[in-house]
């Protein structure tokens, strides 16, 4: 089993869930979902992962839990959980591995459109972008210390490796 830490306050929660449900589903693994928007419920959250036994931990996106990443690290380490985020800056701050946007590549892109805006250009003319460029981070330490090994497979694709 695993689970998926979601932020109920986030709107798009509401669609990362049913969407994660039918992908465990899919895969043959029984998915839990645990519900945090308080530091309090976190450490709630983490309780029951433990509780229910869970072999690893998706944490979705969003700010609350992008600002208490350090936390979160904690007590995955703590209870020995592999979990996955989705900015490599959990997994500076101690989680295991991220797979998701750069930050810094949709910096850039945000700075290049205001600079077109500072230039007089209009918003309703720039197109809407996506990010295109997505990135894996694994936290080697952090592995280690789970009694986990990284295949070499994963770790050739890997944009940055941690020691």
């Amino acid at each position: 089993m695993i689970a998926l830490l979601v932020d109920p306050n986030i709107p798009a929660t509401e669609h990362v869930m049913p969407a994660v449900q039918e992908a465990a589903r899919a895969k043959g693994v029984q998915l839990h979902i645990l519900k945090a928007s308080t530091e309090s419920e976190i450490d709630a959250a983490f309780a029951a992962l433990v509780q229910r036994q869970a072999g690893a931990l998706v944490v979705s996106a969003g700010p609350f839990f992008y600002n208490r990443r350090e936390q979160l690290a904690a007590l995955a380490a703590r209870h020995a959980v592999p979990a996955i985020y989705e900015l490599r800056e959990y997994v500076t701050a101690g989680g295991l591995i991220s797979y998701g946007t750069s930050l810094p590549a949709v910096f850039r892109q945000v700075g290049i459109y205001t600079g077109k805006i500072l230039k007089g250009g209009k918003l309703a003319d720039l197109p809407v972008l996506q990010p295109t460029t997505l990135e894996l981070v694994i936290n080697l330490k952090t592995a280690k210390a789970f009694g986990l090994s990284i295949p070499p497979s994963i770790l050739s694709r890997a944009d940055e490796v941690i020691e």
